[in-house]
């Protein structure tokens, strides 16, 4: 194998294409039923915030299964760990829409976020260690933005395959279309990601190099590593808030959308892929901490926009708001595993245990605004979880 510099650019793009892969699998069956929820509600008879334990429970699953991921990943290795997590959630997924009861479809949901925690888990520490090893550091911002942008692309893949789908034959069959679609997403990651470096069981036991458990537990309660982790929760359970009832609300009145129509809403995602690829560049002109502060800033002003009575304005309030919370995860995702440079692996899993608890909590909690306040509940939630995550980057973080 040559190892000249042409080649180092090949294995390169290898991983940012093999990543954008793992991103768009886990993503598109994340949320796919997110689009549907209003079609599942009248089908099975349940309340608005009762359905969104469909995108819940799986997010709350993946904040579960995203340290015990990082173990394994230590253990069998990282692409391999992100291939099994991969195929077995695509497995579940196929299965999951079609259960006989929505407490089984819930319980099945929570199984799949499970095991997609897999490549979040590992995804930016593989990605940080083997651009380092290369001895490619200076293309890591760039690389956590491309990453995240296929996770954008796979949100925005899952909603629409299901919402267009369901359109035709139910739901439960938009669903179960996108896990059929992960599996060439997850074919492309196994093909293309190259081999991590040898994992030993040392690497993370008592006796590792880092200066064993203590050492890392430091580092991962340091106040730079918990302020990142707050990014990832108070910003990712805002943005799946609005995600989760902004479909209730466009299929009522003065809107009175169809659900087809509403999954195009989710178009918007596309101003996320951009918005993430684009930052790694603001962020070696600008720093981390500013890009993040402004990139929260852009959120609140989309997230305030979706309270206007017209749909224009509601739309591109949506697409502001997608753009500014993944130029902010990319940023704060992207930064945590250079932070802990003794515990890559585990900082990257706390960081997203944080994000995806935030996904379940906020997710949530979100319906309840609704249910008390309609949208102007919801919103409000959504800008006070922002307002604290701008402080606290404000007060906290240094580049």
């Amino acid at each position: 194998m040559s190892t000249g510099p042409g080649a180092e650019r090949f294995d390169e793009r290898r991983l940012l294409v093999a990543l954008f892969g793992a991103g768009t699998a886990a993503f598109a069956q994340l949320y796919a039923p997110q689009s549907v929820l209003p079609d599942a509600a009248r089908e099975l008879a349940t309340s608005a915030s009762a359905t969104a334990l469909l995108v819940s429970a799986a997010t709350l699953g993946l904040a579960v299964g995203v340290l015990p991921w990082a173990w394994v990943a230590d253990r069998v290795g990282r692409v391999r760990a992100m291939a099994f997590a991969m195929l077995g959630a695509t497995a579940v997924g196929l299965a999951v829409p079609f259960a006989p009861t929505f407490g089984l479809m819930v319980a099945g949901r929570a199984v799949e976020g499970l095991l997609v925690a897999g490549v979040p888990a590992v995804a930016m520490a593989y990605l940080t260690e083997t651009l380092i090893d290369a001895g490619s550091a200076s293309a890591v911002p760039r690389a956590a933005g491309t990453y995240v942008a296929g996770t954008s692309m796979g949100g925005l893949l899952g909603r629409l395959v299901a919402g267009g789908v369901a359109e035709l034959f139910g739901w439960r069959a938009g669903v179960g279309a996108v896990a059929v679609a992960c599996l060439v997403a997850t074919g492309m990651f196994i093909w293309l990601a190259p081999r991590d470096r040898k994992v030993t069981k040392g690497d993370s036991g008592p006796h590792a190099p880092d200066g064993g458990r203590a050492s890392r537990l430091k580092v991962l309660l340091s106040p730079r590593l918990l302020a990142l982790d707050a990014q990832g929760l108070l910003l990712m359970g805002g943005f799946v808030a609005v995600y989760n009832y902004l479909g209730f609300r466009l299929v009522d009145e003065p809107f009175g959308l169809s659900s087809g129509v509403v999954s195009l809403v989710f178009l918007a995602y596309l101003a996320g892929t951009w918005s993430s690829a684009r930052t790694g560049r603001l962020v070696v002109r600008h720093g981390r901490r500013r890009v993040l502060i402004a990139s929260t800033g852009v959120m609140a002003v989309g997230v305030a926009a979706t309270l206007s009575g017209w749909l224009p304005v509601v739309l591109a309030g949506l697409v502001v708001l997608t753009g500014g919370f993944f130029g902010a995860h990319a940023v704060a995702s992207g930064w945590t595993p250079v932070a802990a440079p003794q515990a890559r692996t585990q900082a990257a899993a706390v960081y997203n245990l944080a994000y995806y608890a935030g996904s379940s909590v906020f997710g949530w909690l979100g319906g309840v605004g609704f249910a008390l306040a309609g949208w102007p509940g919801t919103v409000g939630m959504v800008l006070a979880l922002v307002a604290v995550a701008a402080s606290l980057a404000a007060a906290v973080l240094r580049d």
